[in-house]
Formats: structure tokens, C-alpha cells, sequence
């Protein structure tokens, strides 16, 4: 079977994505998911992501791991498909969707039909950060993530000591993500290691909000209601409010585009 397929990606966080409303791709072929994330086999992505139609809904967003195997919520993916959204008319200023950990509502700020370039708002659940010492925090943002404060994300070898953190007690078998964060002069740069990619990402939406959060949570950058974060792959913003120890109100805003589209046999 042909498929016609695009390629997005959100400062430098890539995904294959399917238009799926007729349900006719394969998933459960796990197999075939990991074939068309491969960088040298296939189309090559962090992840690829199905739409699909849901009831009250403009769409639903079912999202797939590198691994072939279906993910947590994905917060780059998410703006890159409500860009595709718009593309494929199903949306215009303002979107609904269904994703992994539920509902969530989008925004774009900017469309540029001509060279597919959109600038995206994703509204996220509520978040809680933990600290679990004096240089480290828990928090779920949609995918669960482990937050290491330093002094030089350049210095950290993230592959490795992303790894040895991501099955570390408490996260076990199921793992989290891993982000190294650093303060920096009007707000955070961060280096992620990804479950699921089992790599370093030039980017992670759900790690972007959660480093933000955590880092205001500790007093690592100041309380202003907005984290300017920088990634390997771009800049991204992110919007919140706070009380206490809760987040609220907090969208993801930042660049997405077309890299380009195709059809593949399956």
C-alpha cells in the first residue's frame, strides 16, 4: 500500500506524519512505525504521529516513539499537527484535540501558507513539580520528566547521563525523560535525552514546559509568567500561571514547518 506522509518539525523535534481519518494505516505494525522513523532506512523522525477523527472533537493525535511503539503526549507534535490541521482545513484560528493524557486546546498565532511555516500555542494540563534535592525535580507535563539543574548543559555528556538517570530509581522499567538545564540571562537553555528515541532530541515540548516549571518552582530563574527556553534545535516560549506549588494556564508557544512531503510504500 502507498501513503502519502509529511514531514513537520518544531525547533528541530521531527515527526512523520499520516492523515489517518479513513483508518487504513497499520497500527499495530510496530515494526513499520520504527522503519519510517529510521534515519537511514526510512523517512527518519523522532516520532510519527496519526490524525485521526474523534467525536466533539476537531481531531485526535495518536503519537508513536521512534521505538514503533505508542507514546505520552508529545508537545512539539502537538503544535507540528495542529499546523497540519490547519493545512488540511479541518481548523482555522483555533483548535480542540484528543491526545494521549487528553484533551488540550490550540492556537495559531502566525500562518504562512506559502512556505508552511506556522507559529503555534498549545495550552498543556496542569503540573506540579517535585524537587527532589538540591539540584534535581520530578514533574509530568503530559510525559513524565526528570529535571537536572547544572551550571553548563555543553559540559554534560546527556546520551550517557541520560541514560543512567532515565531507569533510575524511582522511574524503573518505565523510565522517564531527561533534561539538563541551565539558567541563563532572560531565561533557560536545556539538553534532553528522550525515552523512546533513546537519545539526545534537538528538542522535547513536554521537557521544555517541564524545565520551565521546575526551574520557577526552585528559584533557579525568576517568577515573570513567562520562561524564554533555548534548545539545540530553537527557542520556544512558555506561558504559565502560578500557585504555590501548582501550574496552571500554561501554553507552549513557538516555531513549526513543513520539511517536506511524499508517498512510500508500506
Amino acid at each position: 500500500m502507498e501513503i502519502q506522509f509529511y514531514k513537520y518539525e518544531g525547533t528541530g523535534n521531527d515527526f512523520v506524519i499520516i492523515d489517518d481519518r479513513s483508518s487504513l494505516f497499520p497500527v499495530r505494525n510496530h515494526a513499520l512505525v520504527k522503519k519510517l522513523c529510521n534515519r537511514r532506512t526510512g523517512i527518519g523522525a523522532d516520532g510519527l504521529i496519526l490524525i485521526k477523527e474523534f467525536p466533539l472533537f476537531d481531531f485526535e493525535m495518536i503519537y508513536y516513539n521512534a521505538d514503533g511503539f505508542e507514546g505520552s503526549f508529545c508537545g512539539n507534535g502537538s503544535r507540528c499537527i495542529v499546523a497540519f490541521a490547519h493545512k488540511l482545513g479541518l481548523i482555522q484560528s483555533e483548535a480542540s484535540f484528543k491526545a494521549a493524557d487528553g484533551t488540550h486546546k490550540a492556537k495559531i498565532i502566525s500562518y504562512d501558507s506559502k512556505s508552511d511555516k506556522a507559529e503555534i500555542e498549545v495550552e498543556m494540563k496542569s503540573a506540579f513539580p517535585k524537587l527532589l534535592n538540591e539540584s534535581a525535580a520530578f514533574i509530568d507535563t503530559g510525559s513524565p520528566h526528570h529535571i537536572e539543574f547544572c551550571n553548563d548543559v555543553n559540559q554534560i555528556n546527556v546520551v550517557e547521563e541520560g541514560r543512567r538517570i532515565r531507569y533510575s530509581d524511582p522511574y524503573g522499567k518505565a523510565g522517564a525523560n531527561v533534561n539538563f538545564v541551565q539558567a541563563v540571562p532572560g531565561g533557560i537553555s536545556i539538553r534532553t535525552y528522550e525515552r523512546g528515541v533513546e537519545d539526545e532530541t534537538l528538542s522535547c515540548g513536554t521537557g521544555v514546559v517541564g524545565s520551565a516549571l521546575a526551574s520557577v518552582n526552585a528559584g533557579f530563574v525568576n517568577d515573570s509568567g513567562m520562561v524564554i527556553v533555548n534548545t539545540q534545535g530553537g527557542i520556544l516560549k512558555v506561558a504559565y500561571t502560578q500557585l504555590n506549588n501548582s501550574f496552571d494556564k500554561i501554553k507552549l508557544i513557538g516555531p513549526v514547518s513543513l520539511v517536506f512531503s511524499g508517498k512510500i510504500e508500506i
